[in-house]
């Protein structure tokens, strides 16, 4: 299907036309009818692979020489990931169920009046009873999808396989395993109320891989612990992983590469320290005055008990560059309209 077929679908018009204030908004909507195990998740995946990026990318004349201004290294577009990106939700196991409804809802509907977040909830739930689950699990995946399909284009979309991407032995943990997995503390031993700097800490960063964990001292941030595990060789699985499994540049909060979203724990964290908010704003990972948000920088996050956290498959310095050229360009609209 050409592009210019593929606009004339009224669902793919009607994602046209969304921005990402009108995302944000559905997603906040939906929060009480997700389940608990991809509340954390669906807001993290909206974080990784941001509107306004995809725009802007787009949009350039030259996106590689845009890439290489924002700084952005790793495996930053979705088009290559379409099955993959979302593999850290629990609802990704309904995926090839989700992806199917998906495409038949685009390819059926007549208009598309209704708001996003019903739309989401209407695909959700044909993907729920093929799929023989709660609507809750497949509300977050479907958000997803139509995401995905926004910033991929309907033809990337359909081409994609659809193929789960965890094994199967994972695939069987139910939604309460996962959450009590999140939610469970490193047993310090019985005089384990006694230590303070002793005690040690449990971060998985990998939930569909049983071996994707690593150990830290109380207070020690997430990539210091991180750069103690030599389990596998890091830098031939990404280059960007010189020091374990989270990859980092700096111990400063100043390059942005050790960026990572919170599953679960993240009221073990410290709170953000005025250096880290401003950072990760300026990097453009997420705009929030939470003390403790889901997006955190592993150098500065200390934790005080076990975290389950997940890893972007890229890093950039895009919040502030983005936002001076929007300015820029709406003071060219604003200079235009006062000549005219």
């Amino acid at each position: 299907m050409s592009t210019a077929i593929a606009t004339e679908v009224p669902l793919i018009s009607f994602l046209n036309r969304l921005e990402t204030q009108d995302w944000n908004a559905a997603i906040q909507k939906l929060l009480p009818s997700i389940h608990e195990v991809d509340k954390n998740a669906t807001q993290i995946w909206f974080s990784f692979f941001p509107l306004p990026l995809h725009q802007a990318l787009s949009k350039a004349e030259d996106p590689e020489l845009l890439a290489r201004e924002l700084l952005l290294q790793g495996d930053y577009k979705l088009s290559t990931q379409i099955d993959s990106s979302h593999q850290f939700l629990y609802g990704h196991r309904y995926w090839p169920q989700v992806k199917k409804a998906i495409e038949q809802y685009a390819t059926e509907s007549k208009s598309a009046t209704d708001s996003l977040a019903d739309q989401i909830l209407t695909i959700a739930d044909t993907a729920a009873k093929v799929a023989k689950v709660d609507q809750s699990l497949t509300i977050g995946i479907t958000a997803v999808g139509l995401m995905t399909l926004r910033q991929v284009g309907l033809t990337a979309f359909r081409a994609a396989t659809g193929r789960i991407s965890i094994a199967a032995q994972p695939a069987r943990k139910t939604p309460d395993q996962i959450l009590k997995a999140r939610a469970k503390d490193d047993s310090q031993g019985l005089l384990g109320f006694l230590k303070t700097v002793d005690k040690k800490w449990t971060v998985v960063f990998d939930e569909n891989d049983d071996t994707a964990k690593y150990k830290l001292n109380n207070l020690q941030d997430l990539a210091w612990g991180a750069a103690d595990d030599k389990s596998r060789n890091w830098v031939e699985i990404d280059p960007r992983r010189i020091e374990g499994p989270i990859p980092v540049e700096c111990r400063s909060a100043s390059c942005g590469t050790c960026w990572v979203g919170v599953l679960g724990g993240a009221e073990k964290l410290a709170p953000v320290a005025p250096r880290e908010s401003k950072k990760i704003k300026e990097f453009g990972y997420i705009e929030t005055d939470d003390p403790k948000p889901l997006i955190r920088l592993a150098c500065q996050a200390q934790t005080t008990g076990a975290v389950s956290i997940v890893i972007p498959p890229w890093n950039g310095v895009f919040g502030k560059p983005l936002k001076a050229k929007q300015q820029s360009l709406r003071d060219d609209l604003a200079a235009d309209e006062s000549v005219n």
